[in-house]
């Protein structure tokens, strides 16, 4: 059995495996690539593989960076099952087609440049009919429940305490009468969050692929985390300006309207309105609410009461563009959460827009920003930014609150991983930035003692019961690992050249460090 790390491999977004064994080929996510210019590129390419010749695919979750490509894949010859929770397959039914809306929108607006520079039109990655019909290939299973969906192949799906529905995938293989077993930990959520169960808990697996998104950082604990919301609530009001958030509409939104809710029982802030526009954020509220057998224990027990996590007086669901635009007239006194969490498109974007340049104004972050996003760039500290074209200076007070993340943080997975009763003999990090990565991998190998291997993208590896080796690379590897080095290198000189220009001088000498690093490796496989 081979497995191609075809995205989430060198970044945190794209995942995407491929598995093929003696009968079978299948994927474990196809997701969308998020990020720099350089990184959303690689949604264009082709596939590292016929997507005609899948048996089947699985589904850890929802997130676009997990299901973003589905209809692609669809739309270039998938015809199979692809398998994921019920939840995940509902809240896939309202994230696809606005992802397709998205890709529409944005190929008309970069068709109209084109136009004017007499280049011929270019086509969308796919569009939200295609999306629809790619539902059409959606299979939904229960926690725990055991299918097989091709000759040796067995399929169980866990709770992994991320986002309503997210899963552990464990995978049994059974190949000339061996089993082997292989676990992808999805997206790990951490401990404690409201309204849906901790990560469970996997007592054996031969490999393990695992993500890092969190793995060199640490999160507030819960109560800390509480404690800077009332905060940053209480001081935006006070300073006369608006708190605005920006939120992943699936997790983020619904965990935040959870712990509002409280602090306005408790009367600890004051009763403001509260804003949620994004119309995706309503519809996947509704999925939540809809859902009560996803809920811990807690969350059970407010609905025995009648109480609902999501509801109370203050708060103002908005759908319509024209109600979205009367937001921006409101000068103070408002705390409006809306999408995209990383601020890369939809009317968060507008928000910023009206607020950033305001410092009576508060921006506060509360999940992850992948590297060159906007969002990514305003916690870094940039001081201009341009948004729909337009400059905007950076005057705001910008927050961040890592504890709201549903991700688990870096003692969050190695607690996860020291819970296997049989540890694996291969560990594949994933989904995270190289120093995530690194800094992971070195205390997995000094605290548990676990062999770990960082895959690259397109790297194939061979897997069995009894050992693991990486194929030699092909010739198409070795050049897409200098591109990437280049790439690096071209995208490190343009972070110094925007820093230099926003005077961020204070971060020139870690970015001429990383660019002499790039330089070095970037020399050593020309040699090769």
């Amino acid at each position: 059995m081979n497995v191609t790390f075809c995205g989430a491999a060198g970044c945190v977004t794209g995942s995407c495996f491929l598995f093929e064994t003696e009968r079978s080929r299948f994927i474990v996510d196809c997701g969308m690539f998020q990020g720099n210019k350089e990184i959303r590129n690689l949604n264009e390419r082709d596939f590292l593989f016929n997507p005609a010749d899948l048996d089947f695919a699985l589904l850890t979750h929802a997130h676009i960076d997990h299901s973003g490509l589905i209809p692609k894949l669809v739309k270039n010859g998938f015809s199979n099952k692809i398998y994921a929770t019920k939840a995940t397959v509902e809240l896939c039914g309202i994230m696809l087609p606005d992802s397709g809306h998205i890709q529409e929108m944005e190929v008309e607006w970069r068709n109209r440049k084109r136009a004017r520079k007499g280049q011929p039109p270019v086509e969308p990655l796919y569009t939200s009919i295609e999306a629809i019909n790619s539902l059409n290939n959606f299979q939904a299973v229960e926690y725990e429940e055991e299918i097989e969906p091709a000759p040796g192949v067995r399929v169980r799906f866990l709770d992994a305490g991320h986002i309503l529905g997210s899963s552990i995938i464990e995978i049994y293989v059974n190949e000339a009468g061996t089993t082997t077993k292989i676990v992808c930990s999805g997206d790990l959520g951490q401990k404690n969050q409201p309204i849906i169960n901790d990560p469970t808990y996997v007592q054996n697996a031969d490999y393990l692929l695992l993500e890092s998104t969190y793995g060199n950082r640490s999160h507030e604990d819960s109560g800390e985390k509480v404690r800077l919301l009332k905060k940053i609530i209480v001081e935006s009001i006070e300073s006369g300006g608006n708190l605005i958030i920006p939120a992943f509409t699936v997790g983020r939104t619904q965990d935040l309207l959870y712990h509002i809710r409280n602090l306005l029982l408790k009367g600890e802030i004051p009763r403001v309105p509260i804003y949620i526009d994004s119309p995706m954020a309503v519809s996947v509220t509704e999925i939540y609410r809809d859902n009560p057998g996803y809920y811990d224990e807690p969350t059970l027990q407010m609905l025995a009461n009648n109480e609902s996590p999501f509801e109370f007086s203050n708060l103002h669901f908005t759908r319509s563009v024209d109600e979205s635009r009367r937001l921006n007239a409101i000068a103070k006194g408002a705390v409006i959460i809306s999408a995209s969490g990383m601020c890369e498109a939809g009317r968060i974007l507008h928000h910023l827009k009206h607020n950033l340049w305001r410092p009576e104004s508060h921006i506060l972050f509360v999940g992850y920003q992948a590297e060159g996003t906007l969002g990514r760039r305003l916690l870094e500290g940039a001081k201009v930014v341009k948004i729909m074209g337009e400059e905007i200076g950076v005057r705001a007070q910008i927050h961040s609150i890592g504890g709201f993340s549903a991700h688990a943080d870096q003692a969050g997975l190695l607690d996860w991983l020291a819970a296997f009763e049989k540890k694996p003999r291969g560990v594949f990090i994933v989904h995270g930035e190289n120093n995530a990565q690194r800094e992971l991998e070195a205390l997995i190998r000094r605290k548990i003692g676990l062999e770990i291997t960082i895959p690259a993208w397109g790297e194939k590896y061979e897997l069995n019961a009894e050992a693991h080796r990486q194929e030699a690379p092909r010739p198409a590897l070795v050049n897409f690992k200098l591109d990437r080095a280049v790439t690096d290198l071209e995208h490190s000189v343009l972070n110094l050249r925007r820093q230099i220009e926003e005077n961020s001088l204070d971060k020139t000498e870690a970015q001429l460090a990383d660019i002499r690093r790039l330089l070095a490796e970037v020399e050593v496989m020309l040699k090769k």
